[in-house]
């Protein structure tokens, strides 16, 4: 994934409320589409294992 472009998540439909992900000099950075102006900053390597947590439901106990 390399893209200077913020790419909405599919999971966020039509609606703005959404998470927002781009790369930029080989950093991936992520925002909320409502609030734009604070961008988390990490690397790739850091991304794919945050993903691979969040699938795996690691998280899953702090939405309820």
């Amino acid at each position: 994934m390399f893209s200077t472009n913020w790419q909405k998540s599919s999971y966020s439909a039509a609606t703005n409320e959404c998470v927002e992900v781009r790369t930029v000099d080989a950093v991936v950075e992520l925002r909320e589409s409502d609030s734009g102006d604070v961008i988390v900053r990490t690397t790739p390597a850091k991304f794919a294992a945050f993903l691979r947590t969040l699938k795996a439901g690691e998280f899953d106990q702090l939405s309820t």
